[in-house]
């Protein structure tokens, strides 16, 4: 016996007749005796010991002619049922026959449904159905034929479950179909019990078996009794079953354990009452009342059956729901110690689990794992229920992995076996432990974030602002996370405690998960624990998730340092790119931080860092300044990639100082060539090619500043292109065409200040052409004097650039010519040598103009005129070439412009003549329309006063079709002249 569930008390003794059947009405038993009497026993006062007597109240002769030997009362109709001879009805409490069912002669067994109010009996091998009409009366439903006697019967829904001798069947009341569910065995009797929620018991042999209504097997299990029963009674949570030679009690509950044994002789009936079983033995009645449930908690706790004592308490009544919590939860607690004391670690975790007892009272078992400090208190006896439970925790010392068993080089085997065992039991306590802090964490959390957020916003509305300050508090002055609530003071001990078992049980990659994600880790402890075990990730994503940037990147450029080594005994290799990629996040929040050590790495992996740079919005301004000063030969480099990506966002300084960089380094190149007397103009170094670009591309520098810079015998292309900027054209185009006797880059010279003019002209846009034009025709002049005049140019007295004009003069010719041809469209202007001529007060200027001592370009004119004759003045080219100039050498260059002017003119011709056909066309429409012919008929009508026009005057509406009279057409175009004027009065 396990437990004492029922206490047996003897209610009745010494009936003179043997007792067939027992019922229960209210407090009175109803005993139906083997001479046909019916004997009722009322209660008398409770004895001292709460026990209750029953004396006979009454006894009924001639009841039955036959011995009673089945009864059943039906409460909801204060009826009485009772199997003898037949089956008759009793009305309650008088006990006067209502009715007898003369069909039910010779009927073993019956079955009522209470909530239909139907009564099933058998009848050798016939099944009666009857119906009570809720009057005095039963009304026969129907009556179906089985193949053998039927031994026990009960509803089951609708239909009727039927033990026949060997086997179990469903009868359809419906359709009267039976359907097989299995054979009932051979030594005992078939047995069919209703259970309270609808399902049946069906007996087979020593077993009981759970199947639906219909006939389906259920997976609760079976009860496997200790003999055949006779009869079975449910009473929750116990099924008491009738053995031979004891009552026999066991759990409802999966595996149906056996709870007590009641031992009496000569049983012959168990009956279900209000809140006990009643016993029937030959002449006696015995009770077995119910222990209080408190009692038998009491008595399987300290058993050790838990689980029984568990499902006791769900039957605690809901007003007790205080008591029935304490319970469970001490329950809990005790089988989770006897758990873990006996190795089954992982239900002993789901147990404390359940307890809701406080994690800190769990983490006490684990000796080496280390709990932050705590402003929670424990009650100490609780902690110590167990004792010392010591020897199931890891024994460490010192700084000793506690994985690690003790060894020595001695050991025996057993020794070594016994440590092995222990490492086992070990590493399976702290998986217990992991499942167990993972389960609590959602819901700590939750409650530390909660209350996180209500501090901030009441630190927003200022509301307790004082408090929050002072109770605020941060691990070593570092991070940012406040623990001073019991939310988040809990969320720290569970972190910290999770993050040492995952990295005990070798589970790095969790617990760096756990570190990437929202927590709540001390920092002291995380930080040395993860330092020793040389987890330098985790130690990475804890520095970063306390915002801790600079202690991260300290570490991360020492094992950056070691990886390069090969001295380090991190497992991971680290590479420069890491740094670069912490950094990402940090552009927007600490720039400085990030410059700092981005330095570390840019030599190593240049173009990551400067993407970094550049995804990272830090002010290019703030980038370029701190290059320049830690490494300047990146700065360059990063201004490219800025000018590249965003023309907009590189200020005029930054492009003016990112050309002065390729310039320097141009004139290192250039002074070292020269200094080995290596140099060639025509020589371009990757710096150079850079430097020609940028002066070409970008708008952002001072070309003044840089002219200055640059060797008055070298760099004449870099120089060109500065007087070009300057808008030095004449300046510019002799450099190309007589130091650098590069045509071609005059050429393309031309073509790019032609094409930026945004309004071309033939006036302004084809004077760069002409200005190219002279400096062939007149090379000798345009020499002399040219360093001077740049110097004049670069003087502080000249600072005004004159630009390009658009009708330039030039002096007339010492000796007469004849025009050599007259284009439609040419002007009588002359244009001058220079449009920033300034030598004209310069006396040694006399001489250059003389045409006598010049030599003309001719081949590179008529290249230029040839090439370019669409962008050229053609008149003004003409007046600029001598008078020795062939006409056949001119073909390539008059030719097409001949052949456009007379196409220009032809085109005009034939678009005159076009315009003058369209015009006659619309005159011819106009005349058309004006010959309209309107038809009027004695049917015609007026379409405003719907009456006959008559020999009326009318008016014709546009369309042709609609016939006014003259005079309606008059009055509606004054009524609406009315309508204007009364609206533009409304609106004044």
């Amino acid at each position: 016996m396990v437990h004492s569930a029922y206490d047996c008390v003897e209610l009745v003794r010494d009936v003179p007749t043997k007792i067939e059947s027992i019922q229960s009405y209210g407090s009175k038993l109803l005993a139906g005796c083997s001479d046909g009497s019916l004997r009722i026993f009322a209660a008398e006062a409770e004895s001292s010991d709460g026990s209750k007597s029953y004396a006979l109240e009454r006894n009924l002769l001639g009841f039955a002619k036959k011995p009673v030997v089945s009864m059943a009362v039906v409460e909801s109709r204060e009826l009485l049922i009772s199997l003898s001879e037949s089956i008759a009805f009793h009305k309650l409490p008088s006990f006067e026959t209502i009715a007898v069912i003369t069909k039910a002669k010779g009927a073993n067994v019956f079955c009522w449904d209470h909530r239909r109010g139907f009564l099933c009996f058998a009848r050798q091998k016939r099944v009666c159905v009857f119906r009570h009409d809720d009057g005095r009366g039963f009304v026969e439903v129907k009556e179906f034929g089985v193949v053998d006697t039927v031994k026990s019967m009960c509803w089951c829904g609708e239909n009727i479950c039927l033990g026949i001798r060997r086997e179990y069947v469903i009868l359809n009341t419906s359709t009267g179909a039976l359907s097989e569910v299995f054979t009932s065995g051979r030594l005992a009797p078939p047995l069919v019990v209703s259970l309270p929620s609808g399902e049946l018991l069906l007996g087979k042999e020593n077993i009981g078996v759970f199947v639906d209504q219909n006939g389906k097997l259920l997976p609760e299990g079976r009860i496997c009794w200790s003999e055949a029963p006779l009869e079975v009674v449910i009473q929750k949570p116990y099924a008491m079953a009738l053995l031979p030679r004891f009552v026999e009690i066991r759990s409802l509950r999966a595996p149906y354990p056996l709870i007590q044994t009641v031992v009496l002789r000569n049983v012959r009936h168990l009956s279900h009452s209000n809140n006990s079983v009643i016993l029937a033995l030959d002449n006696s009645i015995h009770g077995l009342f119910p222990v209080p449930l408190g009692a038998q908690i009491v008595q399987l706790t300290a058993s050790g059956n838990f689980e029984e004592a568990l499902s006791l308490c769900k039957l605690l009544p809901p007003e007790d729901s205080s008591l029935r919590a304490a319970k469970e939860g001490s329950i809990h607690i005790r089988y989770a110690h006897y758990l873990f004391d006996n190795g089954s670690y992982e239900e002993a975790m789901e147990h404390f689990l359940a307890s809701q007892v406080d994690i800190t009272y769990v983490l006490s078992l684990y000796s080496s794992i280390i709990l932050p400090k705590t402003t929670i208190v424990h009650d100490p006896e609780k902690l110590d229920i167990y004792g010392d439970a010591s020897y199931l925790t890891r024994g460490s010392s010192g700084g000793s992995d506690d994985m690690e068993p003790s060894s020595t080089s001695h050991m025996s085997e057993y020794d070594e076996y016994a440590a092995l065992e222990s490492k086992k039991m070990n590493h399976n306590m702290l998986m217990a432990l992991i499942k167990y802090l993972q389960k609590k964490r959602f819901s700590f959390i939750e409650k530390a974030t909660a209350e996180g957020t209500e501090e901030v916003v009441l630190d927003a509305v200022g509301d307790n602002f004082a408090s929050y300050n002072r109770l605020k508090k941060t691990n070593k002055g570092r991070g940012n996370i406040s623990v001073s609530s019991g939310a988040r003071e809990m969320a720290s001990i569970l972190d910290t405690a999770l993050l040492q078992a995952l990295l005990l049980t070798g589970q790095s990659s969790v617990a760096l998960e756990l570190l990437r994600g929202v927590n709540y880790c001390d920092l002291k402890i995380c930080e040395e624990i993860l330092q020793k075990g040389n987890h330098h990730v985790a130690l990475l994503e804890l520095y970063k998730h306390n915002s801790l940037h600079r202690e991260a990147l300290e570490l991360l450029h020492k094992l950056l340092d070691e990886s390069k080594s090969g001295q380090s005994e991190v497992n991971q290799r680290f590479k420069p790119e890491d740094i670069v990629e912490y950094l990402k996040p940090l552009c927007g929040t600490d720039p400085i931080l990030v410059l700092e050590f981005s330095m570390l790495v840019l030599e190593s992996c240049p173009s990551q860092t400067i993407d970094l740079f550049l995804s990272g919005n830090i002010p290019a301004d703030m980038v370029s300044s701190y290059l320049k000063k830690h490494s300047p030969n990146m700065q360059a480099r990063y201004l490219e990639l800025m000018l590249a990506m965003n023309e907009n966002a590189v200020s005029g300084n930054l492009q003016n100082e990112m050309v002065h960089i390729y310039l320097s380094e141009v004139l290192e190149w250039h002074a070292d060539l020269s200094a080995h007397q290596n140099w060639d103009e025509k020589a371009y170094s990757p710096t150079r090619k850079k430097l020609l670009s940028a002066l070409e591309s970008i708008a952002g520098y001072n070309p003044e500043a840089l002219l200055k810079r640059l060797p008055p015998d070298a760099l004449y292309e870099e120089r060109a292109i500065l007087l070009g900027k300057m808008n030095q054209h004449e300046l510019a185009l002799s450099l190309y065409v007589h130091k650098l006797n590069t045509p071609e880059l005059a050429l393309s010279y031309c073509d790019r200040v032609y094409e930026s003019m945004q309004q071309p002209s033939a006036k302004s846009s084809s004077s760069i052409y002409l200005v190219l034009l002279q400096i062939y025709l007149n090379p000798r002049r345009t020499t002399a004097g040219f360093e001077r005049r740049i110097t004049n140019l670069l003087s502080p007295q000249n600072k005004t650039i004159p630009k390009l004009t658009s009708t330039p003069s030039m002096k007339t010719r010492g000796r007469g010519s004849k025009k050599i041809a007259s284009i439609e469209g040419a002007e009588d202007t002359k244009v001058s040598l220079s449009s920033t001529d300034s030598g004209k007060s310069d006396d040694g200027d006399a001489d250059e103009y003389s045409e006598g001592s010049s030599t003309i370009m001719l081949d590179e004119v008529l290249n230029l005129l040839s090439r370019r004759w669409d962008r050229i003045n053609g008149a003004q080219a003409l007046k600029l070439l001598p008078k020795e100039t062939k006409l056949q050498d001119l073909l390539s260059f008059l030719g097409p412009l001949l052949r456009k002017s007379s196409e220009m003119h032809r085109n005009c011709s034939v678009i005159k003549s076009l315009r003058q056909s369209e015009n006659l066309q619309v005159k011819d429409e106009l005349f058309s329309q004006r010959k309209a012919v309107v038809k009027i008929t004695s049917d015609s009508m007026c379409s405003l006063c719907h009456k006959k026009i008559g020999t009326s005057v009318f008016a014709v509406y546009p369309n042709g079709s609609t016939l006014v009279h003259f005079v309606c057409f008059r009055d509606s175009q004054n009524m609406k002249a009315v309508g204007k004027g009364s609206q533009l009065r409304k609106r004044l």
